[in-house]
């Protein structure tokens, strides 16, 4: 079944916060609408399974790893309209033009990813990715200090927040990351 028109559908909001559950919900939906579906995830996500987007609550659909944006092109089949890329921070910035393009040939184009990296600053193409979409979803997480909706992400080495000189992409789960509020979102530099 195809779409009337494109769109750029973006999830958003900080680790734990249910950007990938709520990405498989859109795609269950489709898939139950007869639409062809097609998912792509950074080959550098391997954290639960190479093949699979996978909520951290357990959700998964199956998907596509790529190494870069330009991939997903060679790798789309002719007969899907809805596209979705998980983790799209990780890509390289020509991931704008492409959903840019997919959606202007009619593509449902659906993009999830982390709004903004450990440091609280923008993170890779999302912010374009939001300013240009048709939908943003920003999602809140409960922050681990003190139960407050938590918009960020917070990294933590042995136990103790990640300093601000610390690499930016660190690819880990609940064993490195907990949603944090602004309050207790520390990022200490120096």
């Amino acid at each position: 079944m195809k779409h009337h028109t494109g769109s750029l559908e973006v999830i958003t909001g900080s680790m734990f916060c249910g950007k990938t559950d709520e990405l498989i919900r859109r795609l269950r939906r489709a898939t139950i609408a007869r639409q062809k579906v097609q998912v792509f995830k950074p080959v550098i996500d391997n954290r639960y399974s190479v093949e699979k987007v996978t909520s951290h609550a357990g959700s998964e659909f199956d998907a596509i790893p790529i190494h870069s944006a330009s991939e997903l092109l060679a790798r789309l089949d002719v007969e899907t309209t809805v596209v979705a890329i998980d983790e799209a921070q990780f890509f390289d910035d020509k991931i704008l033009a492409i959903c840019h393009n997919l959606a202007d040939k009619g593509l449902r184009v659906i993009v999830a990813g982390l709004d903004t990296d450990f440091r609280g600053e923008p993170f890779g193409q999302m912010p374009a990715l939001m300013a240009q979409a048709e939908r943003v979803d920003k999602l809140h997480a409960i922050c681990m200090v003190c139960g407050e909706p938590a918009s960020r992400t917070q990294r933590l080495v042995n136990g103790n927040p990640a300093r601000y000189d610390e690499p930016v992409v660190v690819v880990g789960a609940a064993e490195l990351y907990e949603a944090r509020c602004r309050e207790h979102h520390d990022v200490p530099r120096g």
